[in-house]
């Protein structure tokens, strides 16, 4: 019998494991487990969110069938995670800055997003060679570009060439990678792209995939 993997959340830049909550309990409706924890985003580098990560599920799931489900940054996260003790077998990346952020990269030299957001931010408008993806993965990127949710949407305008496709944070072309299982694009902001019915139907079925 074959089982269900966990499916381990995570949050973006500067958010907590609650924003993944609604898609957590959305999963747990369509009968997985899921897995999720506050990362010290705004205060680590990249790799060590994800070392802390590691270690906590280690702990937590030892030796069980995973996988990802993240936000953002925490895409990123997740492709420092390929750590021989977890078992990964997909994952799905909502707006994920696969190629740094141009908005970070716009706002990197100002005093408050440094303190704000830290040595991740920097990485992110600075991006290095990242990790690919640890298991097959579906990218799923938003394309809304105004929203009042959503701050960064509010100066992307300034950042983002005319005619190219973004969620107000992250483009389109920023979150796809190569050799990826499935790719695709929704009607959703970046900070809401979690809440979309039909994003967390593509998670859902995406995950459902053997």
């Amino acid at each position: 019998m074959t089982v269900a993997p966990t499916v381990v959340l995570l949050h973006g830049l500067a958010r907590r494991a609650g924003a993944l909550a609604g898609l957590g309990r959305a999963l747990e409706a369509a009968g997985f487990a899921t897995w999720a924890i506050d990362y010290p985003s705004r205060r680590r580098s990249i790799a060590a969110c994800a070392a802390a990560v590691a270690d906590e599920l280690a702990a937590a799931l030892p030796d069980r069938p995973l996988a990802a489900v993240t936000h953002s940054l925490g895409g990123i996260v997740w492709r420092h995670l390929g750590d021989p003790r977890l078992r990964w077998q997909r994952g799905v990346m909502l707006a994920p800055p696969n190629h740094g952020s141009a908005i970070a990269a716009a706002l990197a030299d100002r005093a408050l997003y440094r303190w704000f957001y830290g040595p991740a931010g920097q990485e992110l408008a600075a991006p290095a060679a990242w990790p690919p993806p640890p298991a097959p993965t579906l990218v799923i990127a938003g394309t809304r570009r105004r929203a009042l949710v959503n701050p960064t949407s509010w100066v992307s305008g300034r950042v983002f060439a005319p005619g190219v496709e973004h969620d107000g944070t992250v483009a389109v072309d920023e979150a796809r990678l190569p050799g990826l299982a499935g790719f695709s694009t929704v009607d959703a902001t970046h900070t809401t792209i979690m809440n979309a019915p039909e994003v967390r139907a593509q998670v859902i079925a995406f995950l459902r995939t053997s």
